[in-house]
C-alpha cells in the first residue's frame, strides 16, 4: 500500500512538474496546436516521452528505495537491526514475582555473519536474565520459562512486560518491537519490520543485475541465456505465423461468406474466452510433453484471435468503397485484392500485435511441462528455490522482448500500412 501511495504521488508530481515546463518553455509549431477540436480525437495525441522517461526511473527509483538499494541515496525506513531489551515479570508456583532482562539482537542474515550470543549475567532471583538472536524481518520465540528457575513448574507464568500487564492472547508493544503472548505463556519476539521489502520477496536492482551478468556467462541448467531466450521466441514465433496462417483466411472467409460465418462463429466464439492455460492438460494428452504440444498451444492462442481481427477488418470496410469500385467496373478479384485486403490490413495488424503478446505471454506456460530450455523454464524453476533474483531478470527480459517485438511490428505496420487512420 505504501508503494501503491508513493508511485500515486510521484505520478502526480511529475504531471504537474512537466506541464509547467512545457508551458513555459515549449512552443507548439505543428498542425496539431492549430486544430480547434483536440480532446477525443486520437490523431491529436501522441506520448509524451518525458512522462516515458520520467516513468521509467520513478519505477526504478521506488524499487531501489525500498528495498536498500545501494543505488539510492534515500530509502524507506527498514527493519530494525540492532540490540534490543526489555523486562519482564514472572510468578512462580508459589505466588512469587520476580523482574529479569532479556536482550535481543536482531541481526540481517544477507550479511553472511550471524552474531554470537550475547553473554550476560543471570541474577540473583529466579527469573534468570537471557539473552537471544533473531533474523530481521522475522519474529522468534522467546521461552524465558525453559531459562527461568522452576520455570517448567505448573503454575509458573508471565505477568507483565516492562510494566504492563499481558497474559496469553494480548500483546505489548516496546520500542521497535512487538511481544505477543501465545497461548501457552510463550513470548514471541516480533522486530520492526520497516517498510522495506525483503529480499527474498523482492531483491535490490543490483541484485537482479548481478544475476544476469552471473546467468549471461555462466549459462542456466546447461544452457546459456542467448539459447533460453531464443527457444522462446523461436517457439513463439512459429505458434504465432501457424495462427495467422489460417486464422486470417477463415476470417476473411467468415466476413465474405454467411455460410461459413454461420459455420464457424460459433467455434470461434466459444474458444475465443478460453484461456490458453486451459488448453494445456488436453494439449499434453492430445500431443505429448515434447515440442510439438507447446507449438499447438501458442498455436491456439493465436488462431482465435488472427481470425476475429480479420473478420472484423472485412467486416469495418466501408460499403461506399465497394460501390465505387463496382461502378468503375472492378471485378470480385479487384474488389478483395484492391479494397478489402487493403482496408483490412490496420485492423489485421492490430490483431497480430495482440496476438504475439498474448503467445509470448503463454509461452511460460507452454514451458511449464518438461521444458529443457526457454524463458519461461528459467522462471519457473528458479520459483522452486525461491530464487527471486531470477524469476525478476526473466520477467523483464520477457518484458523487454516483447516490447520490442510489438516495436518492430508497429515499425511494420507504418511501412506496410501507411494508410492507417486516413
Amino acid at each position: 500500500m505504501a508503494i501503491l501511495l508513493v508511485y500515486i504521488l510521484v505520478f502526480v508530481a511529475a504531471f504537474y512538474i512537466v506541464k509547467v515546463v512545457s508551458i513555459k518553455t515549449l512552443e507548439r509549431k505543428d498542425y496539431t496546436s492549430l486544430k480547434t477540436v483536440t480532446f477525443g480525437d486520437e490523431s491529436a495525441v501522441s506520448p509524451n516521452r518525458a512522462a516515458s522517461v520520467i516513468s521509467i526511473l520513478a519505477i526504478f527509483m521506488i524499487w531501489g528505495a525500498f528495498t536498500g538499494s545501494k543505488l539510492m541515496p534515500f530509502h524507506a525506513p527498514g527493519p530494525f537491526i540492532g540490540d534490543l531489551s526489555f523486562n519482564y515479570t514472572a510468578m512462580n508456583a508459589t505466588g512469587q514475582t520476580d523482574d529479569a532482562q532479556v536482550i535481543v539482537t536482531v541481526y540481517d542474515i544477507q550479511s553472511g555473519i550471524s552474531p554470537s550470543k550475547t553473554k550476560i549475567e543471570p541474577g540473583p532471583g529466579f527469573a534468570l536474565n537471557d539473552t537471544a538472536n533473531i533474523v530481521a524481518w522475522r519474529s522468534g520465540l522467546i521461552k524465558v520459562r525453559r531459562n527461568d528457575i522452576g520455570g517448567k513448574d505448573k503454575g509458573y507464568k508471565v505477568v507483565a512486560i516492562n510494566g504492563q500487564e499481558i497474559s496469553p492472547g494480548e500483546e505489548v508493544f516496546i520500542d521497535n518491537a512487538r511481544i505477543f503472548m501465545s497461548s501457552k505463556g510463550t513470548l514471541n519476539f516480533m522486530p520492526d519490520k520497516g517498510w522495506q521489502m525483503q529480499p527474498v520477496w523482492l531483491p535490490p536492482p543490483e541484485g537482479v543485475w548481478s544475476r544476469l551478468l552471473k546467468v549471461a556467462s555462466e549459462g542456466y541448467k546447461n544452457f546459456s541465456l542467448t539459447e533460453h531466450l531464443g527457444w522462446s521466441l523461436l517457439r513463439v514465433i512459429v505458434g504465432f505465423l501457424a495462427g495467422a496462417l489460417l486464422g486470417i483466411p477463415l476470417g476473411y472467409a467468415m466476413g465474405l461468406s454467411g455460410w461459413f460465418r454461420g459455420w464457424f462463429d460459433p467455434i470461434v466464439e466459444f474458444m475465443r474466452p478460453v484461456p490458453p492455460l486451459a488448453l494445456i492438460p488436453l494439449v499434453i494428452i492430445w500431443f505429448g510433453i515434447g515440442e510439438q504440444g507447446k507449438i499447438i498451444l501458442l498455436f491456439l492462442a493465436s488462431l482465435w484471435i488472427m481470425t476475429i481481427s480479420a473478420r472484423a477488418g472485412v467486416s469495418g470496410v466501408k460499403i461506399s468503397k465497394i460501390h465505387a469500385a463496382y461502378s468503375l467496373g472492378a471485378s470480385k478479384s479487384q474488389i478483395m485484392r484492391l479494397v478489402i485486403v487493403p482496408n483490412s490490413l490496420p485492423e489485421i495488424f492490430t490483431g497480430a500485435r495482440v496476438s504475439m503478446g498474448v503467445c509470448w505471454g503463454t509461452v511460460v506456460a507452454a514451458e511449464l511441462v518438461a521444458a529443457q530450455k526457454g524463458a519461461g523454464m528459467m522462471i519457473i524453476n528458479a520459483s522452486k528455490f525461491q530464487m527471486t533474483d531470477l524469476v525478476i531478470m526473466g520477467i523483464i527480459l520477457i518484458g523487454v522482448i516483447g516490447y520490442a517485438i510489438d516495436i518492430l511490428m508497429r515499425i511494420a505496420e507504418n511501412y506496410l500500412v501507411p494508410w492507417k487512420g486516413k
